[in-house]
């Protein structure tokens, strides 16, 4: 491939994960002085509802001497930080796990390991790398920063999108491509109504790799990310700079890339190897793991400003016009664990 020609996915790979210059590489993106900030920064809430969460699965397993923890992608490592924390009043659970988090950049690594220093954890690059035991895997706004390929129909004929680098700047340039190479890349069939595809091939592989984990450990994965339910694709590339939507071509290398999750794809994608998917808007999960009458507790000894800042932090996770409904949760398993806490 030409230095000055990427294909949409590639583009958005080299811009967040470049050795050298990307974004991810080399930068802390999570937080207010940041350039977005993700749900366990938002409120210590949000990971207690998680921590409760990950118990009751353990004791559907039927409470497994060893299991499997993994948190793919963990930002500045607070969700596992808190997690932990939150552990300590369940100490059967908590010596029965073995905690793993994957990461790719090399900076966010270094903030995860200092927070949670005090804890044991193994970090990983790959997946394959975990022992044998029934496994859970949370994905928190992970799947969102995976490129993202996109085809477009115009007529008969399909095109690809791609980004040219004209001199010093960048431009979209879409190129005829066959329709089975198409099919052949989303490893579906493009339903016949079908005019626009969005879909990530990285997602895909990391699809197949969490259900052969499941398939043959048991357990199950919890993937909380931004999306959307309907059947038709959508065009949701967007890159964000100082909380902020700002021009995908420019600030190459020092904003982030993201986009928004087809739920109904990644139901197809996991149903070729697990047979039990949940999907429920964040807002009412969080609710039905109780964060409201936990949030009601914790303010009985607090200041009138700090029961304020309590709630405003609860609401931006439940809030319908916030994070409540855009995010989504979905619970992949085996059929056999009849589990829905939560759900």
């Amino acid at each position: 491939m030409r230095k000055n020609k990427f294909s949409l996915d590639k583009f958005i790979e080299h811009s967040l994960y470049d050795k050298s210059n990307g974004y991810y590489m080399k930068n802390n993106p999570i937080g207010n002085k940041g350039d977005f900030i993700t749900a366990p920064e938002i409120s210590v809430l949000f990971s207690e509802m998680i921590s409760i969460w990950l118990v009751g699965f353990w004791e559907n397993l039927g409470k497994p001497k060893k299991i499997n923890i993994i948190e793919l992608g963990a930002g500045t490592g607070e969700m596992m930080f808190q997690i932990n924390k939150s552990l300590k009043n369940f100490e059967i659970f908590k010596k029965s796990c073995e905690f793993y988090i994957l990461e790719k950049s090399p900076q966010l690594m270094k903030i995860q390991k200092k927070k949670n220093r005090l804890f044991k954890i193994k970090w990983i690059d790959k997946l394959n790398k975990i022992k044998s035991f029934p496994t859970i895997i949370i994905a928190n706004e992970f799947f969102d920063a995976l490129p993202v390929k996109q085809y477009k129909k115009l007529g008969k004929a399909w095109y690809e999108r791609y980004v040219v680098k004209n001199k010093d700047k960048y431009e979209f340039k879409d190129e005829e491509i066959k329709f089975h190479e198409i099919e052949k890349n989303l490893g579906e069939k493009v339903q016949k109504n079908e005019k626009f595809i969005e879909f990530s091939p990285r997602s895909n592989e990391k699809i197949s790799e969490i259900s052969k984990i499941i398939k043959k450990n048991n357990g199950g994965a919890l993937i909380i990310d931004y999306g959307y339910l309907g059947k038709k694709m959508l065009d949701t590339v967007q890159s964000v700079k100082n909380h902020k939507k700002t021009d995908i071509l420019k600030n190459i290398y020092q904003s982030d890339i993201t986009h928004l999750l087809n739920f109904n794809f990644y139901k197809k994608k996991f149903n070729k190897k697990l047979d039990k998917i949940k999907i429920i808007s964040q807002r009412k999960f969080l609710i039905n793991m109780g964060i409201l009458h936990r949030a009601e507790i914790l303010s009985k000894n607090l200041t009138f400003h700090q029961k304020t800042d309590l709630y405003y932090r609860v609401q931006r996770l439940i809030d319908s016009q916030q994070m409540g409904e855009l995010f989504k949760v979905m619970f992949v398993t085996n059929r056999q664990n009849n589990f829905s806490m939560g759900f």
